[in-house]
């Protein structure tokens, strides 16, 4: 206990949760990754991540090129700027991917996600979730007496404001894209 410098008792956190309060901060950082479009490339990027204990906070797949069998691979993680510059390096060296493109770091990007959210409420609870779903630009794609779904797209924050808001009101299930992102400009 000496060298993490508490004292017994002093912390009430897990110790798999203490960190060196001289190491540097974690950032979050959405890498935009194109492979072949074949089996087991996705398991090997993902394993890569898994494999050396890297957390995924969202990962998008769509394939982009019909003709040349490409897929973008949209993965938003965190890490040391250290571990940050580890990861684009071992996913680089898989052999079915193109390219590894850091969108925090080449400039302005766009990041948008889709969200399904399904609330109960009768009464004025859905008078209320309507007049919410109408401030943030949510559209209705599924109505019955007693529940609403909502499609809503937008930043990231913008999907976890409109899921607070809707927690009170009844909000009982939700689906979420991850993260579809592009760089702006040229």
């Amino acid at each position: 206990m000496s060298n993490l410098k508490l004292s017994q008792g002093a912390s009430s956190h897990s110790a798999y949760d203490l960190r060196d309060p001289n190491a540097q901060a974690e950032e979050r950082h959405t890498l935009a990754v194109i492979v072949d479009n074949e089996a087991g490339v996705l398991a090997r990027v993902i394993g890569l991540f898994s494999g050396r204990g890297y957390n995924i906070d969202s990962l998008t797949v769509a394939e982009i090129d019909h003709a040349g069998h490409r897929s973008r691979i949209t993965i938003v993680t965190r890490g040391t700027p250290a571990v940050i510059e580890q990861i684009k390096a071992q996913v680089g060296r898989i052999v079915p991917v193109h390219s590894v493109n850091d969108l925090t770091v080449e400039g302005p990007s766009v990041e948008r996600e889709l969200g399904l959210f399904k609330v109960r409420g009768t009464g004025d609870k859905r008078v209320e979730a309507l007049r919410i779903a109408d401030i943030y630009r949510a559209k209705v794609v599924d109505s019955t007496l007693e529940s609403f779904v909502f499609e809503i797209t937008g930043a990231p924050e913008k999907l976890d404001a409109f899921a607070d808001m809707m927690r009170p009101l009844g909000l009982c299930d939700l689906a979420r894209t991850g993260v579809a992102a592009l760089v702006r400009g040229n």
